[in-house]
């Protein structure tokens, strides 16, 4: 893996930023904006410079789809790496399965540690992950197999991308309450949203904020 020049990394660093604060990456456009970059395809050339040293991965064609891999030593730019100790990681549960369609029964039993570098997540707060099945969330990038780290919470701003159990099911949504109604909302156009009655908001347990996404990516 060849070594992200500054400017690469403050890139990547800026996507990581936004994944963790908004459960979802930035635009082209917000990309450009915020390093003042006038052309989008100036911003396209940094992103797929970022893809030919193994640190992004996106779908061709689609919006807020950027996924960051792990960066390794080799990756970090030279100055930053003299005199410096590796970077940390931490090891956070993987607790099962959620469902991004139709709920799915996630058993609370830890399949397996993972550990992750300690830059992808929230700077403070618990952490899981847990393993997506379905489609329902396409549209804000997540997709079928993919790995989603959740801070733990019991509570979220309208319209985050949250996990939640209902009736001991857990299912990964847009969150929405109403004074009259809770609304979870997938994003994918081909799914309707899941209402539940303020009557039945007892069976209701926001368990957690999405901040972030793992993705493999198969080899050649």
């Amino acid at each position: 893996m060849k070594t992200l020049t500054a400017r690469q990394r403050q890139i990547y660093d800026f996507i990581n930023e936004r994944i963790r604060s908004c459960g979802y990456a930035p635009t082209i456009r917000e990309i450009g904006l915020h390093f003042a970059i006038r052309s989008t395809n100036g911003v396209a050339d940094h992103l797929k410079a970022l893809r030919q040293k193994g640190v992004l991965d996106h779908q061709a064609g689609k919006s807020r789809t950027l996924r960051l891999l792990p960066l390794t030593p080799a990756a970090t730019p030279e100055r930053s790496r003299r005199g410096s100790r590796p970077q940390s990681t931490v090891r956070i549960p993987l607790l099962g399965r959620v469902a991004a369609g139709v709920p799915l029964l996630a058993a609370e039993q830890v399949e397996q540690s993972l550990e992750v570098d300690r830059a992808l997540l929230p700077a403070r707060g618990e952490h899981f992950a847990l393993r997506v099945v379905g489609n329902s969330m396409v549209e804000a990038g997540i997709l079928d197999g993919d790995t989603l780290f959740v801070k733990k919470t019991t509570q979220a701003s309208r319209g985050a991308i949250v996990v939640v159990t209902i009736d001991d099911e857990a299912t990964v949504k847009r969150y929405f309450p109403e004074s009259d109604r809770l609304v979870l909302r997938a994003a994918n156009r081909d799914f309707a949203d899941l209402v539940i009655p303020a009557s039945a908001a007892r069976e209701v347990r926001l368990v957690g904020l999405v901040s972030g996404v793992f993705r493999r990516v198969a080899g050649p």
